[in-house]
Parts: C-alpha cells; structure tokens; sequence
C-alpha cells in the first residue's frame, strides 16, 4: 500500500509544479519532503498527511477541480498499469475488474466494484462515510482522480477515445462544462458512490497484447524526449512536456490543455506568443518527435503510428511527415537502419 500511495503524492507534488507550485509548499504541513519521498522506498503515510497534500494542491494553485485536471494528466501513469493488467486479463472487462481491485491500495477512504445493469456496466467507487468526513479534501479530490483514470484506462485497453454511457457524483458539481469536457458527456447528481457506466460489449472486447508494445516503447522514450524548459520558454518547455507524456491515443486540445494549466485559452495563447512560440506549433514538434522516435523502433506499422499520433489517415501523416523531413517515413526508416547496420 505505501508504495502505491507515496508514488501517487510524488506525482501529486509534479502535478503541482505544472501551476508554478514548489513541491515542498505543496507538502507543508503535512510532515513530508521530497527528499524522504524519493529516497525511502517504502514508507508509511497516514490519512491525515496524504489529506493536507490534497488540501494544499487545491489552495496553493487556486483550482477547486485539482483532482480532476490531476486525473486527466496522468494518463501515462494509466497506461503503465494497463500495461501489468493486460498480463493476466482475456477481456477489457477482466483487466477493469482486476484495476478496481487496486484501489484499496491508494487509499482506505474507497473500495470500488462492478455492477452489471442491463446493457450497461457500472464501475462504482464506494467511500467509507466516516473517513471521508474526516479527510474531505481526499474523498473529493481523489475520488475525481480516480473516475478520470478508469476513464483513461479503458482509453489504453481499447486503444480508442471512449465516451461513458454515465457518469454520476454524489453531489452536485461546480463547472459543468469542464466535467463535461473531461468525462465526454453530462454529469449527474446521484445520491451514493461515484459511478461511471460502460456498453457492456465495449468491455467484451478481448486484450491484444501486441497493442500495446507501442505504448511501452513511449513510456521508455517520454523521459529523454521532455525538455528542460533552460534554452526554451518555461511555458512551452511545459506544455511541450505535458502533451508528451499524454499524446498517447489522441491529440489534446488547446482547451484541454489550458484547463489543465488552470488557464483561459486567449491567457494560454498570449503567454505562448509571448515566448514567441503558438500551441499548434508545439503539437507539431511533439508529433514530430515521437514520429521519428517509432519509426525508428522499426517494427511499428507507419499507419499506427499515424493513428496514435491523432491522424485520421495515414496520407494525412505522410505529407506531414515529409515536410518536417523532407523524406517518406518509409526512406527515414530505411536510413536509419541503414545507420544502425
């Protein structure tokens, strides 16, 4: 359980930083530090530390849907665990039903199960009534966390943009649009757990392992492929990096993006013009990048390669791909193995 918990307050404090937040402000209070968090390989958090990091994560960057925007930033983190279910799941329902089964491990507040309704399955995060009186900031907080990352991995498993048939709060939500934005449909108020339903033959849909070597050849590269923002406008370094670590399956949008950087869109674009750079040429350079990174893997079919890299037909990336290099992606590839040989 702590090693679950500490890497899920590690990616927190990250999540943090993307708003100009220092990690050890974020962590005040709550007596943590970076420097135990990233040397103890096991360590033992309690309720009460774990609240104050999610507490102060909303008050220090001013973003009352923190969980959320956090959730919708870590989808790589999803498709790492997407990665360890596919082992030992036939079905995208046997790989949603092992995943529930980590949930304890992240937290005490919540337990989450499937409920089949007619055509549909639910996916439901069910909350002890009593911790999450005591720890408010982690029941929200998390909980929208958590109903973003199912999302997102049934993303990863089905290797598709999926649209839930429901999505449930046990309360009323501030920001409609924004909900709505993230979980692709409206939200609804609903006395009881989170709830999140599916089509039933989406989740019939068997694992093909063979997907997803393309997802753990990005996790290999994302790292060396981030910039560090020192020769780069500090904003575009981030935005560059964010849409990096999340280009897997579909493009972000301008207004996904911003959202995430707790920012207006004409705010997010004045400030990339500032550093003389617009979004859609950040989009470019990602998908340039991890273009030439897959083609260079050899083995990856040019029209996946296209399809992840959000492009509807292949022809489309290739008369892309030839004005970024000024070759096929066919002749890039043959000259890179001709290299290597």
């Amino acid at each position: 359980m702590e090693d679950y918990q500490k890497k899920l307050v590690l990616a927190l404090t990250a999540q943090g930083s993307r708003y100009g937040i220092d990690p050890a402000r974020l962590l005040l209070g709550s007596g943590l530090d970076m420097r135990t968090l990233q040397q103890q390989q096991t360590l033992r958090l309690t309720a009460m530390q774990v609240e104050k990091a999610w507490q102060n994560a909303v008050t220090l960057t001013g973003d009352p849907l923190f969980g959320l925007h956090f959730g919708e930033s870590m989808q790589l983190a999803a498709l790492g665990v997407v990665g360890q279910l596919i082992q030992t799941s036939s079905t995208v329902l046997d790989a949603l039903t092992n995943g529930a089964a980590l949930v304890p491990l992240l937290s005490d507040l919540f337990t989450a199960r499937l409920v089949s309704e007619g055509s549909l399955m639910q996916f439901e995060l069910h909350t002890d009534e009593t911790l999450a009186s005591q720890y408010p900031h982690t029941c929200r907080q998390m909980g929208e966390y958590l109903m973003v990352f199912v999302l997102h991995e049934l993303d990863g498993l089905l290797l598709a943009r999926i649209e839930p048939a429901a999505v449930c709060f046990p309360y009323r939500v501030n920001g409609q649009a924004e909900y709505q934005r993230v979980f692709r449909g409206k939200i609804l108020p609903k006395p009881g757990p989170f709830r999140i339903a599916f089509e039933k033959r989406l989740l019939e849909a068997p694992v093909l392992s063979a997907n997803h070597e393309m997802q753990n050849y990005l996790l290999q590269q994302v790292s060396h492929l981030m910039l560090t923002g020192e020769s780069k406008g500090v904003l575009q370094a981030k935005v560059y990096n964010y849409l990096l670590a999340n280009s897997f399956l579909y493009a972000l949008t301008l207004d996904a993006v911003a959202a995430n950087f707790n920012m207006s869109v004409r705010t997010l674009q004045r400030k990339l013009r500032e550093e003389g750079r617009t979004f859609a040429e950040i989009v470019e350079a990602v998908r340039k990048n991890l273009a030439m990174q897959y083609l260079q893997a050899a083995h990856h079919p040019v029209k996946d390669i296209a399809s992840i890299l959000g492009y509807n037909e292949p022809s489309a990336f290739l008369k892309a791909f030839k004005r970024w290099t000024g070759m096929t992606p066919a002749a890039y590839r043959k000259k890179g193995l001709a290299t290597d040989g």
